[in-house]
């Protein structure tokens, strides 16, 4: 089974839809609904057996919560910030244009 690529934190990118977005979860392997997964296309259905990221997510129209498979991400190397609106109450944004865990959130 693959480690996590990505933390907490992070900003990346789908490797084929148009939305990035930052990691605030990380599952080690698929952990939703059958439903969900039985949705994705069977050509483009990624494998339960690795890291599922949880994130807040944006697209040119919208920010939502999204659920992606590692094989699926890639880093973000635009330094643009991230425009959701539940980022704020989760994280802090750094100088090196990543987020932080909020400290009240850190375990």
């Amino acid at each position: 089974m693959p480690l996590a690529a990505f933390g907490i934190g992070d900003v990346v990118r789908h490797r084929l839809f148009d939305f990035r977005g930052v990691i605030f979860d990380v599952d080690p392997v698929f952990s939703n609904s059958d439903e969900w997964y039985d949705a994705i296309p069977e050509d483009i259905r990624p494998a339960k057996d690795q890291p599922f990221y949880h994130l807040l997510a944006e697209n040119s129209e919208s920010s939502y919560i999204a659920y992606v498979s590692q094989q699926n991400l890639v880093p973000d190397e635009s330094d643009e910030p991230v425009d959701h609106p539940a980022l704020a109450t989760m994280f802090d944004r750094t100088d090196e244009a990543g987020y932080r865990l909020r400290r009240e959130l850190r375990q």
